[in-house]
């Protein structure tokens, strides 16, 4: 008689990543025996269906009163949207809209938490996208976000003679031989500098782009740069390295977002960006990881030394230090198939009430044991869905979920179901010397 127990230890499997190359270490990171370790070098031990891990809540941050306040008695033409405390809790990011602003379009200021503002961050011609994507590093030491060219920059009026078709356009296609100039704000000269007063100035001379860049400030709102200057790429998420010196990005061409997005707007549905991954460190040096699209958010392992994603059915793993990265592939749609197939029999077995049955009927019928040599036609495995996100809590652990989604226009009517935890249990491939 099968007995429904945790799937866990239903289908563990081991093997060994494929690939080749690895890093060393940074030093002040968190001691791990695969820290060291290239990702050619680790094995992995798959549980199916396991609790979901333990992750810092991430509830979204309620409105710093004081910083409120100043807008409500000093900025009465705009609108603060969201504050973002740092981690040490000296400074607060003010996120938030003038009133000609456009919908998707932001400004950026820096704020002491007790409603003092310091410093303005983003320039009157940089729009600040992809708000949710404004993060402090973890060591309070600079901020990043996404900002491009203002499509209407705020002007007294037009010069004379100007023409009013040269507005370049928002989301160009990417093209080596015609990308649109970057955009640097004129500096005026010293004895044309306004007087400063009790509110600061924005800032000046800060290159922008026609596409979303990601930029990074320091604490007190100094140095904006911009860490990426490709122009034709859309940046739209990044994830910060524990340790604060690089993140870890997804980017795609403004072409590939513009038919992407009105695919999925022809089919009344809401497109999830995909991008293809890189890590660039906060120095602006950026090497792309993968050629492939994924929706999937990386993150990265708590020593900051990899990073981690998936594409359909498979963990990519990558090594991030060093001047060459090298990657490792995890192929787990057969033990996926086979873990929904189990599920899928338990959900049934559920449905059908036989285990609330069971003990008024002492002889039922013994179901046959789960075939592990015959793999279950995918098209009737409900469970079966790709992964649509990845965690790394644990040097040893990474949880990963399947699930199916769906994001319509209307909201009401998208879908999440079947969504299922899982993860690897990684350990180090022992050396040779250890085998003997």
């Amino acid at each position: 008689m099968l007995k429904t127990k945790p799937f866990a230890a239903l289908v563990a499997l081991s093997a060994i990543f494929a690939a080749c190359g690895g890093p060393a270490a940074k030093n002040g990171t968190i001691a791990s025996p695969i820290a060291d370790l290239p990702a050619v070098r680790l094995n992995y031990r798959y549980e199916a269906d396991v609790p979901a891990p333990q992750l810092p809540v991430s509830a979204a941050e309620e409105k710093n009163a004081a910083v409120q306040a100043d807008f409500d008695q000093n900025r009465p033409g705009e609108s603060l949207d969201r504050t973002i405390t740092s981690p040490d809790k000296k400074h607060v990011l003010a996120v938030y809209r003038a009133a000609a602003d456009q919908a998707s379009e932001y400004r950026l200021d820096i704020y002491a938490p007790d409603g003092k503002l310091e410093r303005k961050i983003s320039s009157d011609s940089m729009a600040v996208h992809f708000p949710d994507a404004i993060s402090w590093a973890p060591n309070s030491a600079k901020a990043a976000f996404v900002a491009m060219t203002r499509r209407a920059a705020p002007t007294p009026s037009p010069s004379p003679g100007a023409s009013p078709g040269t507005v370049k356009s928002t989301h160009p296609e990417a093209s080596p031989t015609a990308s649109p100039e970057p955009t640097v704000e004129a500096t005026p000269p010293p004895e044309t500098q306004p007087v400063a007063g009790t509110t600061p100035e924005a800032p000046k001379g800060i290159l922008t782009f026609g596409t979303e860049q990601i930029y990074v400030c320091e604490a007190d709102g100094t140095g904006v740069k911009p860490i990426t200057q490709t122009e034709g790429l859309i940046y739209f998420y990044y994830d910060w390295a524990p340790d604060s010196s690089m993140v870890a990005a997804l980017a795609i061409t403004s072409r590939e977002w513009e038919y992407f997005d009105g695919l999925a707007a022809m089919k009344g549905e809401s497109w999830t960006p995909v991008g293809r991954l890189r890590v660039v460190e906060t120095n602006g040096r950026e090497r792309r990881l993968d050629d492939n699209l994924t929706a999937v958010r990386p993150v990265f392992s708590p020593d900051s030394t990899k990073v981690v994603t998936a594409f359909d059915t498979q963990i990519r793993i990558y090594d991030v230090v060093g001047t060459t990265p090298t990657q490792s592939a995890i192929p787990l749609r057969n033990q996926l198939l086979l873990s929904s197939q189990a599920f899928d029999r338990e959900q049934q077995l559920k449905l059908k009430g036989q285990d609330a049955n069971a003990n008024a009927n002492p002889a039922p019928t013994p179901t046959p044991d789960l075939s592990t040599t015959t793999l279950p036609d995918p098209k009737i495995l409900v469970s079966f869905n790709p992964i649509v996100q990845v965690e790394w809590p644990q040097p040893e652990l990474i949880y990963f979920r399947t699930a199916f989604i769906k994001r319509m226009q209307n909201d009401a009517d998208s879908v999440t179901s079947f969504a299922r935890w899982h993860r690897l249990i990684l350990s180090g491939q022992p050396t040779a010397a250890q085998q003997k």
